[in-house]
């Protein structure tokens, strides 16, 4: 059985968001693997979501190598119960994940309680730094408010998952010391906004993601998205930025270990 490796290789892609044990991959687990090793990625970061997730997250650990995250996400608030942030703690301790994610804000659903779940990100925030982990967040149309709870907790180690601020916004998660994720949305030729943000925005605070199995990209809209298409979205940032593929993605792998402060 192929294991992704502990620290990939100099030119190797890293999807620094897979949810690779969501149940749509389940069935074609292997040939998504296969096609991601393929496509030159080299590992892959699968963030849980909710605590009944956590143990789906260290199979993928045990079973291929992937790095992995344990939070509990704000779009599953009403499934978050206050004995989770214990087991969320213990899973921390014993099983010493790459991240504390995916945690964050959402105040685009308007059905969850904007108090209660800063209360939970606040909570988690805690643990980061408790344990010194970085952060993998998610900051849908909560960007301010994330970085509030950022510099209040001193956290400054992590990912702004699927990032979609403005630029403004992205000097200032850069200047906490976050990474901003691109991927799937930067598709789209009429993403003209999160284009010019790739393309323009300093190459030390970007990496990549699919975020797999959503945000499809616009050439595989029809299909759950996969790792594989990290491929794609490297060659569309080189062309953004005008840089020869190989650079790139040598810069986007130490990016993506500065990140989850891994030494390599």
């Amino acid at each position: 059985m192929h294991r992704f490796p502990a620290l990939p290789a100099p030119e190797a892609l890293i999807d620094t968001h897979c949810h690779l044990d969501a149940p749509e991959l389940a069935p074609m687990l292997s040939a998504v693997l296969q096609r991601a090793r393929a496509a030159g990625v080299g590992q892959i970061l699968v963030p849980a979501v909710r605590a009944d997730t956590f143990d789906a997250a260290a199979a993928m650990r045990r079973e291929h190598g992937c790095w992995i995250g344990f939070g509990l996400h704000p779009i599953y608030l009403e499934q978050h119960l206050d004995e989770h942030l214990e087991q969320l703690e213990r899973a921390l301790r014993e099983q010493r994940p790459e991240a504390v994610g995916e945690i964050g804000l959402d105040f685009y659903l308007p059905e969850l309680d904007p108090a209660r779940q800063e209360a939970l990100f606040v909570e988690q925030l805690k643990l980061a730094r408790k344990y010194a982990l970085p952060v993998v967040l998610h900051v849908r149309r909560s960007v301010d408010r994330v970085l509030k709870h950022l510099r209040e907790q001193r956290v400054e180690l992590g990912i702004a998952h699927a990032f979609n601020g403005s630029p403004q916004q992205a000097e200032a998660m850069l200047r906490q010391g976050l990474k901003l994720g691109f991927g799937g949305a930067m598709s789209y030729s009429g993403s003209q906004r999160i284009r010019r943000l790739a393309a323009t925005l300093p190459l030390s605070g970007l990496v990549l993601e699919t975020d797999a199995p959503d945000i499809r990209p616009e050439f595989a809209q029809d299909r759950p998205n996969e790792p594989a298409h990290l491929a794609a979205f490297s060659a569309l940032l080189a062309e953004l930025r005008g840089l020869p593929e190989p650079e790139l993605r040598r810069a986007l792998r130490r990016n993506s270990l500065d990140a989850l402060g891994i030494a390599g």
